[in-house]
């Protein structure tokens, strides 16, 4: 546990992408209306939730007015309403609201990252700058030896958690598995990767993702997890 508070603190110093250091520097001095006056995180955004869990989601980037804001993994933005009424629901958190960082908040059995740290311009991360990250994902991932399900939220998440699974010898596909909604992949005997379309507003808005198919990855999540833990304790 303590290798793993302090990768996280290692991942709230970060400086390596100077883009994304000027960046989310500049959104805490420039905010809307509704936000001035706050006091911005605006650093990278450490994982949020248990180091011993078995369920890891893996997100794109922290939003420029939400994580960046609140300094807390999807808080603060309307993504982060949709997907933690989804967590309380299926009951991996203890709550359904996510409004800062202090509000009581917790996750069970599971933990959220992201291939990027920090707030980038339009929601994009250059491919340097996941190239930057990715070492905190896969080290992450080493210090989580109970890990039975990745979850990935939208393409870049699928692909990031994949990529890094394989990076550290926890998968033994040889080709990366193809992204789509609900998908579901064995990467080995312990461990499952899952898809879903990311909750963005332009997803959730639209109706291309629903209550009840976000609801529905986690309860495989969920399933997947249960017949693990069965199996480990025969």
């Amino acid at each position: 546990m303590r290798a793993f508070e302090e990768l996280q603190q290692e991942i709230i110093v970060c400086r390596r992408c100077p883009r994304l250091v000027a960046w989310r520097e500049q959104v805490a001095q420039n905010p809307p209306r509704r936000y001035v006056g706050e006091d911005y995180w605006a650093r990278p955004v450490p994982a949020f939730g248990e180091a011993n869990a078995r369920l890891m989601i893996v997100g794109l980037a922290p939003g420029a007015h939400g994580s960046n804001r609140t300094g807390r993994m999807f808080t603060g933005d309307n993504s982060g309403v949709f997907l933690w009424a989804s967590l309380f629901r299926t009951g991996f958190a203890n709550q359904p609201q996510s409004r800062h960082r202090n509000d009581g908040l917790q996750l069970r059995g599971a933990l959220i990252s992201a291939a990027a740290r920090c707030a980038p311009p339009d929601n994009k991360p250059l491919p340097q700058e996941l190239a930057n990250c990715r070492p905190y994902l896969l080290r992450e991932l080493q210090l989580m030896p109970q890990l039975r399900v990745l979850l990935g939220l939208g393409k870049i998440g699928f692909d990031a958690a994949f990529d890094a699974a394989h990076a550290v010898g926890l998968s033994d596909l040889k080709t990366r598995p193809r992204f789509s909604h609900g998908a579901e992949v064995k990467l080995n005997p312990q461990l499952s990767l899952l898809g879903t379309y990311h909750p963005s507003q332009q997803n959730t808005f639209t109706g291309r993702l629903t209550e009840a198919m976000l609801d529905a990855v986690f309860q495989r999540a969920r399933v997947i997890i249960e017949a693990e833990t069965a199996a480990e304790g025969k």
